[in-house]
């Protein structure tokens, strides 16, 4: 795993700025980003709608055999944190809510 890509997704772009910062930090690290522009905004959606995208997202991603998932949407990290840790307790999930606060 130590080689596996670190897994970003966000409802949209604004997501490039949490890479930007992963690769200022980490410059070795692999990164692979998805940026669900197709169902944007996330902010219109139900709660329901909102897990529902971030699950699908995170699948994705932990396809591509990542070590660390990053939810770089705000509010897929509100609404569907808990639920993607829940759903791989093994891959280090986090979100940008409680690092930015």
């Amino acid at each position: 795993m130590k080689d596996a890509p670190i897994g970003v997704f966000d409802s949209g772009v604004g997501g490039l700025t949490v890479v930007k910062s992963l690769r200022a930090r980490l410059p070795n690290e692999q990164i692979v980003y998805l940026g669900d522009t197709a169902r944007i905004p996330y902010g219109t959606r139900s709660p329901l709608t909102i897990e529902r995208y971030a699950v699908q997202n995170a699948a994705f991603l932990e396809a591509m055999n990542i070590k660390m998932l990053v939810i770089a949407c705000n509010t897929a990290s509100a609404l569907a944190l808990s639920r993607l840790r829940t759903n791989a307790p093994m891959l280090p999930t986090l979100g940008v809510i409680q690092p930015g606060a």
